[in-house]
């Protein structure tokens, strides 16, 4: 449809994006009496939020701090961290009565379902007189005296536009690049892009031996670069997941290895110390400590094959360091298929960190997942989107 300001329908903000990020956003301009139209081409709103923690929503993280996102500038989340904090969404959630609970290390979950958020959500954008069209598909945006969007539903203008559109990860709900093909047509740059929180595939030789290890889960620390994840590690068919190796991809290059603990907090070498003179072979001692199909598979991998007694001290030193520190190269990830987030985004230098506008273009903004602000498991990506969210529905 080609765009025409003539017959555009006119409000104060359009927000592309009916997630967190953008819902909340609307809610905010909304309170400030902002006509607000948010559009997305979905059929229902929080297509994300529906599907978070399991269908029960990771809604925040006690433990919010800039240290727990991957950005190429780690300070510029501070600032909307800051003015939306995790209580502040507690409060927002205890308005309605939604009941809530803490998971584990600060995680925070809905009682009943993701749905309750969506609710009220809906109940806000109802409130604050947020209009919202859905299956409406954006097909061109223009900027003149103010912006205009082509969509299959009709032609509206703003003063405002926010993109709060979410990255590559989950195509299958219809994500896409559309934010970031914005930002560059007004000339954004955007960074490098990536699966994040995705499970890692081995080479062809790793997958061999460990494939039949797949549904086997150990409580390991892996370490990508300077980042360490304490957690559950799950072997599947073509490699590694559960959470300690979801976390460490978003920290991971192509080319490095993975250093994995694979026994913290014990002092392996001094067991073996402690059974110098055992005839016992290697994978019936460690199948004390795993799963006998692992110790195997693992002692097969390392080559270990002699009964301990036969085992000099410099040996034992060697395979104890190895369960400790064991280095495994990963061929790659399962991609954005699987990704829970794309790490990545809208260049963080072209926006304001106080109101997510585009520097070089006034009345435009960038929110949530579509900037290079990523975050860990455990709810803080939806504290980036709601706190980015807020920040923008100050100012648009």
């Amino acid at each position: 449809m080609s765009i025409s300001s003539k017959t555009a329908v006119k409000k104060d903000v359009i927000i592309i994006g009916a997630g967190a990020s953008g819902l909340l956003c609307a809610i905010e301009c909304g309170k400030r009496g902002r006509s607000t139209l948010v559009l997305d081409h979905a059929e229902r709103i929080g297509s994300k939020i529906r599907i978070s923690g399991g269908g029960r929503c990771n809604f925040t993280n006690l433990n919010v701090t800039a240290d727990h996102y991957f950005s190429q500038n780690t300070h510029f989340c501070k600032s909307a961290l800051a003015r939306f904090t995790p209580r502040d969404l507690l409060a927002f959630v205890e308005k309605q009565h939604i009941a809530y609970y803490e998971k584990e290390a600060g995680q925070m979950f809905c009682v009943k379902s993701s749905h309750d958020i969506i609710a009220l959500l809906e109940q806000e954008s109802m409130r604050t007189r947020v209009e919202t069209l859905l299956k409406c598909r954006v097909t061109d945006i223009k900027r003149g005296a103010n912006f205009t969007a082509a969509t299959t539903q009709g032609v509206f203008a703003s003063d405002s536009l926010v993109i709060a559109t979410g990255g590559l990860s989950y195509s299958n709900i219809g994500a896409s690049g559309f934010g970031h093909a914005v930002a560059r047509q007004f000339g954004l740059k955007v960074t490098q892009l990536r699966p994040a929180l995705v499970p890692f595939v081995f080479s062809g030789t790793e997958q061999k031996i460990f494939q039949e290890l797949a549904g086997i889960s150990l409580d390991v620390i892996v370490s990508s670069k300077s980042h360490q994840f304490r957690g559950n590690m799950l072997f599947t068919h073509r490699g590694i997941s559960g959470p300690a190796a979801l976390q460490a991809s978003l920290y991971w290059e192509p080319g490095e290895a993975l250093v994995i603990d694979l026994l913290p907090e014990m002092d392996i070498l001094k067991v073996f110390c402690s059974r110098r003179r055992s005839k016992l072979e290697m994978r019936n001692l460690l199948s004390e400590y795993f799963p006998k199909r692992f110790a195997q598979a693992w002692c097969g991998r390392m080559k270990i094959v002699k009964p301990i007694n036969q085992s000099s001290d410099k040996e034992l030193k060697e395979i104890a360091h190895a369960l400790h520190a064991w280095e495994i190269m990963p061929k790659g990830t399962e991609g954005y298929g699987t990704a829970e987030v794309t790490a990545g985004g809208v260049d963080t230098d072209e926006l304001s960190s106080k109101t997510m506008e585009a520097r070089k273009i006034p009345g435009l903004f960038f929110i949530g997942e579509v900037v290079d602000v990523t975050g860990e498991l455990g709810g803080y990506n939806l504290q980036w989107a709601w706190a980015s969210g807020f920040a923008a529905g100050q100012h648009a």
